[in-house]
């Protein structure tokens, strides 16, 4: 499946600001499963100065400096991506979920490959007992990891209501549980710190899924903007397979990933800092195309 993304973010400031530096994390990755044909980020004004770099886990990072004094921000991305994931392995193949966590808490490396990145606590996904017992019922002893983490995926999208009015990007883990509430990335969070309380490796995925589902198919939640998923490690050779609780589905060739991290801190699409007063308003748009007409 090849897709073709727009996808704009404007500000706009009640006061004028001077300037603005920001990291600009929206461009897909190449990665397992899929790859970046095309991309291009540009903003308005125009920066003075870009940079381009990939941080540690491997995720595509734009800097941008902007001297010239603004009212409104506009950064829009573009990229055209294929993606053709292979087919999960069947939950009951994979190894228990014990000896997963002892593979990843005995790795003898810390690149970025390495699962042990993913064992610890985050900004926003500490660890918390009763998310860490719910997670537990669908891990019985012995119980192959894959498969306690699709239960728990699926647990998630019954005992869970998405609403968009229930938090905002900032609300803690232990509220957003609490509720039983919230958007995809309070429920990958939630799925996470249950994982990590557990000791097994977990990471946040951010990205999209396809805005037009084929005919016939639900549209899937959170296909309005930016969503977010789940990666686990389930041991060699299985490595990471990407489960979306927001939707209790394996991540497929809907799911277009843009980057990985620990949490949504480490991904934010786009942070800096500005030399300003006064607030600020907030606009998103993102459009999803299969290119060919495919279904």
């Amino acid at each position: 499946m090849i897709y073709d993304i727009e996808h704009v973010t404007t500000y706009s400031y009640e006061a004028s600001v001077a300037s603005t530096r920001c990291a600009i994390r929206l461009t897909p990755r190449d990665s397992k499963g899929q790859r970046v044909l095309r991309s291009r980020v540009e903003a308005a004004p125009a920066p003075e100065a870009t940079r381009e770099n990939v941080d540690f886990f491997g995720n595509r990072v734009v800097e941008a400096m902007i001297r010239e004094a603004h009212a409104r921000l506009r950064i829009s991305v573009s990229a055209r991506v294929e993606v053709e994931r292979e087919e999960p392995p069947a939950a009951c193949l994979t190894p228990s979920w014990e000896s997963v966590s002892r593979a990843a808490g005995a790795a003898k490396t810390l690149s970025r490959e390495s699962p042990v990145h993913w064992l610890f606590p985050g900004r926003q996904t500490p660890l918390h007992a009763p998310v860490t017992d719910y997670a537990r019922e669908s891990f019985p002893p012995g119980r192959p990891a894959l498969e306690g983490a699709e239960e728990l995926m699926r647990r998630i999208k019954a005992d869970f209501a998405y609403d968009p009015n229930a938090t905002h990007v900032a609300t803690p883990l232990a509220a957003a549980f609490a509720a039983r509430g919230g958007v995809c990335q309070d429920f990958a969070h939630i799925m996470i710190a249950g994982l990590r309380g557990l000791s097994l490796p977990a990471a946040y995925v951010s990205g999209y899924i396809r805005t037009s589902p084929p005919p016939g198919q639900p549209r899937l939640e959170g296909a309005d903007a930016s969503h977010a998923w789940v990666a686990l490690w389930c041991g060699e050779p299985f490595g990471w397979i990407h489960l979306d609780p927001t939707n209790a589905m394996y991540a497929d060739d809907n799911h277009i990933v843009v980057a990985i991290g620990r949490d949504y801190a480490d991904v934010s699409p786009i942070d800096g800092v500005i030399v300003g007063a006064g607030r600020q308003a907030l606009a998103v748009s993102v459009d999803i195309k299969a290119v060919g007409g495919a279904q």
